[in-house]
Order: C-alpha cells, then structure tokens, then sequence
C-alpha cells in the first residue's frame, strides 16, 4: 500500500509563484512513474507533469515552460515547482504513483490563482 500527502497549495496572484510537494510512503517497490494532475470544478482530471523512474519528464502543452517537475528518491517526494501562475491554473491539484495497472491518489491540494 501506498500513501501520498500533498502540501503547497494556497492563494496566489497571476504571475506568482508556488511548489507543492508529495510525499510518499508504505510499499515504493517498482515504482514506474509519479506525476500530478489536476481537477477545476466541472473539468475532468487532467495530466500537468509525469515523471518515470528514469527520470524522464512529460507535461501538459499547457504548463510547458511554466512548470517543473523533479524529485528527491531519497525522500520519496516529489515536487511541482509552478511559476508564471494564470487564473486558468486554479483547480485541485493530486500527486499520482504508478505502480503496473495500479494507481494512487493524495488527497489533493487547492491552487487558486486570482487575476
């Protein structure tokens, strides 16, 4: 079993800055990717950054530029570095692990970008 908490979410002014991170515990046999998504109210989950046990990297043509992916294999976290922030980045934002087929969740982290 897996378990993810996220932090670093808040308030924050168009073009500002903020880092969430995840951290993960329990089981981090064969992990093959951990990433984040997010959810605005009436959108579905989608993709904003994916990073693979190699180390290679995927994001959302959206935040291309904007948003960086990394981790710290020691900590087991990983963290979303968010700058250039826009009013279209508010949603909650959820740390995902992949593990095979299966898939965890965090809770989520509200992000709300005022404009």
């Amino acid at each position: 079993q897996v378990q993810l908490v996220e932090s670093g979410g808040g308030l924050v002014q168009a073009g500002g800055s903020l880092r969430l991170s995840c951290a993960a515990s329990g089981s981090m046999l064969s992990i093959d990717a951990m990433g984040w998504f997010r959810q605005a109210p009436g959108k579905q989950r989608d993709l904003v950054a994916r990073i693979w046990r190699g180390g290679s990297t995927k994001y959302a043509d959206s935040v291309k530029g904007r948003f960086t992916i990394s981790r710290d294999n020691a900590k087991n976290t990983v963290f979303l570095q968010m700058n250039s922030l826009k009013p279209e980045d508010t949603a909650v934002y959820y740390c995902n692990l992949e593990r095979g087929s299966v898939h965890y969740w965090g809770q989520g982290t509200q992000v709300t970008v005022s404009s």
